[in-house]
């Protein structure tokens, strides 16, 4: 990579991806790429000085990007290989190489804290991004999700040895990682598309511990299946809200806030006060400050600070509406059974004896047929579901694999099929007390409108 000049991104509106343009534009790379649509992210990311062209034609690759002797090409999964721009890369002698190969040069040269698990890393990551960002240490951040508080997903300090990462375990991406401090935060299994069994899913994972490099920390959280396989000289904790190496004690919610103590295995942080103030963030928040403390970076009055100041990244538990004493909306990444249920606890928690309206979009063919039956479970804790079209990202449909294969067993109350285009005039005939949207693909993007209706008299 120290030979080339520019640096060329297929798939370049990605969150993950815009990271790595960001961190390469910021050094003086000339960097440009191709994605299919523009959004806005991707206008930010032109309005930064970086060539976009939303053409797949090999024709529409700018002039400055054509020379293999200068120009490294990099692309995400979601890319497929009959990609004309990319198919033209390999054909023409380019060096091309997935985003997370890029991503593992970066951790290999600094002190890099991963945060991998099937939910949870995005909240996990962020929070210990927003710690160090806050201390003296400092850190490069390449996250998924958008962080509030600086409204990108990328955090760059030249001086700072230390790289927070998001480690993905879709198509195996984090095993080009060499993490310093490694956090895994669940291995309840997901991505069967790729991986086929739980059996494999937990072997890539117990392979991403062997990458610690030597002297480094794992933190797993309790309770797992996994059989990790660090390096002798690898030091273990475990984690989690009640129990293990981290945890919190002294636990106290009052006036939509949550304070606790951290423990940790030499010391007590007193009142630690959540930002984002829901239950899961216990959680996390236990997750990110073992890590920085991993990494010998934790000082109690900043970590208060910080913590308090957290404001969390965009789609993970964000609040579009709260009306004083009236309704609320809510929006959450969340794609699996698990993190659906919990988003769903979550809620219930804030808002007790108040009626919940859940708008959920599924997020891919193969993981609604390989987990329908625990999405209908998650869905069923909610008053009323509206359950959309699957959103397919990267997959082709699979037959007989629709929304309804969920929908038929979920029991509440009511819960209705609706095609996206509808779900603003469903809601605004129904009504809605609290909301929760909820999905990986693109019901976030009907928010603007829904936040507008009108409250039913």
């Amino acid at each position: 990579m120290d030979t080339k000049k520019n640096i060329y991104f297929v798939g370049a509106g990605g969150i993950g991806m815009a990271a790595l343009e960001r961190y390469f534009n910021a050094r003086g790379y000339r960097v440009g790429g191709y994605d299919r649509t523009p959004t806005d992210l991707t206008h930010a990311l032109e309005s930064e000085g970086i060539s976009l062209t939303y053409d797949d034609s090999a024709e529409a690759i700018d002039e400055a990007f054509r020379d293999p002797a200068e120009t490294l090409v990099v692309y995400t999964p979601a890319i497929p290989d009959s990609h004309p721009g990319l198919r033209w890369f390999r054909e023409n002698g380019f060096e091309v190489v997935k985003r997370a190969a890029v991503l593992g040069v970066i951790t290999r040269q600094s002190k890099a804290l991963c945060f991998a698990g099937t939910h949870g890393k995005t909240t996990t990551s962020s929070m210990a991004a927003h710690l160090m960002h806050c201390s003296p240490a400092g850190c490069n951040a390449f996250l998924g999700g958008v962080l509030r508080n600086y409204n990108t997903n990328f955090l760059l300090d030249d001086k700072s040895p230390y790289s927070v990462v998001e480690a993905d375990e879709y198509d195996r991406s984090f095993h080009h990682l060499r993490p310093y401090v490694a956090v895994i935060t669940a291995t309840d299994p997901d991505h069967l598309d790729i991986y086929g069994t739980e059996e494999a899913y937990l072997e890539s994972f117990a392979r991403f511990t062997e990458l610690i490099q030597p002297g480094g920390t794992l933190i797993k959280h309790t309770g797992l299946k996994l059989r990790e396989r660090p390096d002798p000289s690898v030091k273990v904790y475990t984690y989690s809200r009640d129990e293990g190496d981290f945890h919190a004690a002294n636990i106290r919610r009052a006036d939509g806030s949550i304070t606790f103590d951290f423990v940790a295995p030499d010391r007590v942080i007193r009142n630690i006060e959540l930002g984002v103030p829901v239950e899961i963030n216990i959680t996390n928040a236990i997750a990110a400050l073992a890590a920085v403390w991993a990494a010998g970076e934790l000082d109690d009055e900043r970590a208060r600070s910080a913590m308090a100041s957290f404001m969390g990244p965009k789609r993970r538990f964000e609040f579009w509406m709260k009306e004083p004493g009236g309704r609320a909306v809510i929006d959450d990444y969340a794609h699996h059974p698990d993190e659906l249920r919990s988003s769903i606890e979550s809620v219930r928690a804030l808002f007790p004896g108040r009626k919940l309206t859940v708008a959920f979009q599924p997020h891919l063919y193969s993981r609604t047929r390989d987990f329908a039956p625990d999405f209908a479970k998650a869905l069923s804790g909610a008053d009323s579901v509206i359950l959309l079209d699957i959103y397919p990202a990267r997959e082709l449909p699979i037959p007989g694999v629709t929304s309804e294969i969920i929908f038929d067993k979920v029991t509440s109350p009511e819960k209705e099929l609706v095609a996206k285009d509808r779900l603003v005039a469903t809601l605004a005939e129904k009504g809605f007390d609290v909301l929760l949207t909820v999905g990986a693909g693109d019901i976030c993007n009907l928010l603007p409108e829904i936040i507008k209706l009108p409250a039913r008299s």
